[in-house]
């Protein structure tokens, strides 16, 4: 049965890409034909599976994973299009797969969403996971940060070898404390070096008020340093960052931008120590960790019309926070696009969780997306100035490029809109293909 479904899905595929269909479309197809051919296929592999969930950081930590343990001489497979639903799991076994039914790889690396994480490992049960935090994001899906956290806590119970936890994240933390672990998996922990927490506020932090941020930096103590760190990250100073891993420090110089991939590599890291073990090539490991480039629409940097273009992938009040302190400033003109469909979730009143007085100096040069006018409206108020105002995507992005021929570009954008500015962005420049 596998081979037919392989070979309908792949015929499906070919179909889709010609229609422009979505890259998941082939997953769905074969889902309802073949309910259990994602397990079936999953099954083959000797050394598992690994589910990366969590709010923010899934697909370029992801990456990373896939990169160390290739450094590590693993062969991987992964859902690299980016479609995070099971369906988007199934394309991409369709696309790998030979018609034999047979999947050359060692290992899988998933990236999946939190809530269809779930509907997953009752699936497929994963041999590690790595959860990586819990913020406020698509509350009009998933309802309060405490269901994300729910989500969590069952990819974990789920868990058969090792779950690698944030130890900054409480919620994150709390999963071991819950005994949501399954008998006999390990825990194992990632984090950050006490200075370096106020680059990386939990959500409850970012809502707490300043006396009490000040009071919490002040403490000898924090409740995250009773948690031992199998990877702690205590140095970051641009591209460069130190690690400390078994009491030594290694050091890598990064070729990926923003702060919070630094911290997403302290839990690569961590994660591929524990799938090696002894037999891992720190040297190895390293250098591919150096020479990881962001993922698609992650500070993803073009060229276009010889100027660098930067795209920024923002989706809630963290993320679009590290985003604006993470890039170095400069005469950039700047782009802000906002969609509000399905996968960027509808409710945009996270925006105004969002302080984006570091934008007042050079401005917004356009605002763009199903919501540009509820964006432009949210600068105004942080005293940010606004060039132009306009939804549709593809004719803002054209004039973009026409005013500012001579400067480097930077576009924050939700999923969707990023999305749509990659297609558009394909006729100026080389876009990857991640379908």
């Amino acid at each position: 049965m596998i081979p037919v479904s392989i070979l309908v899905g792949k015929a499906v595929r070919v179909a889709a890409r010609l229609r422009g269909s979505g890259s998941a479309f082939p997953g769905l197809v074969v889902e309802r034909m073949d309910p259990g051919f994602m397990a079936a296929m999953l099954a083959r592999l000797p050394r598992g599976v690994i589910v990366v969930s969590g709010t923010n950081g899934k697909t370029t930590t992801t990456k990373m994973v896939v990169e160390l343990l290739r450094s590590q001489g693993l062969r991987v497979f992964t859902n690299r299009s980016g479609s995070n639903f099971t369906r988007g799991v199934v394309a991409s076994l369709v696309t790998e797969a030979r018609l034999t039914g047979r999947l050359d790889a060692d290992i899988a690396v998933l990236e999946l969403d939190e809530a269809h994480a779930v509907h997953f490992v009752r699936q497929v049960q994963p041999t590690y996971s790595l959860l990586l935090n819990v913020l406020r994001d698509q509350l009009d899906r998933f309802g309060e940060i405490d269901t994300t956290a729910g989500f969590l806590d069952t990819i974990a119970s789920r868990t058969s070898e090792a779950v690698v936890l944030n130890r900054e994240d409480p919620r994150v933390a709390r999963i071991a404390e819950r005994g949501a672990l399954k008998s006999g998996a390990e825990t194992v922990y990632f984090g950050l070096a006490p200075e370096l927490r106020r680059l990386f506020p939990s959500d409850d932090e970012m809502r707490a008020s300043g006396d009490a941020v000040v009071e919490a930096e002040g403490r000898a103590e924090h409740p995250a340093d009773a948690l031992a760190a199998d990877v702690l990250l205590t140095r970051v100073e641009g591209h460069e960052a130190d690690f400390v891993m078994d009491g030594r420090t290694v050091h890598a110089s990064l070729a990926l931008k923003g702060v919070y991939n630094v911290f997403n590599a302290a839990a690569a890291i961590a994660l591929v120590r524990r799938v090696v073990g002894a037999e891992l090539d720190e040297p190895a490991l390293v250098s591919a960790l150096e020479a990881v480039t962001p993922a698609f629409g992650r500070g993803e940097s073009l060229v276009v019309r010889e100027q660098p273009l930067e795209l920024v992938l923002v989706k809630n009040p963290s993320g679009f926070r590290l985003g604006l302190q993470s890039f170095e400033r400069g005469d950039f003109a700047t782009m802000i696009a906002i969609n509000d469909n399905y996968a960027d979730g509808r409710d945009m009143s996270w925006l105004w969780d969002v302080d984006f007085d570091i934008l007042r100096d050079g401005g917004v040069d356009r605002v763009s997306g199903v919501r540009a006018a509820d964006m432009a409206l949210r600068l105004k108020y942080d005293d940010v100035a606004v060039g132009a105002v306009e939804e549709d995507l593809e004719n803002s992005l054209e004039r973009f490029l026409a005013e500012h021929p001579d400067r480097p570009k930077r576009i924050f954008c939700t999923y969707t809109a990023m999305l749509a500015l990659r297609k558009a962005l394909s006729r100026y420049t080389t876009v990857e293909d991640y379908s």
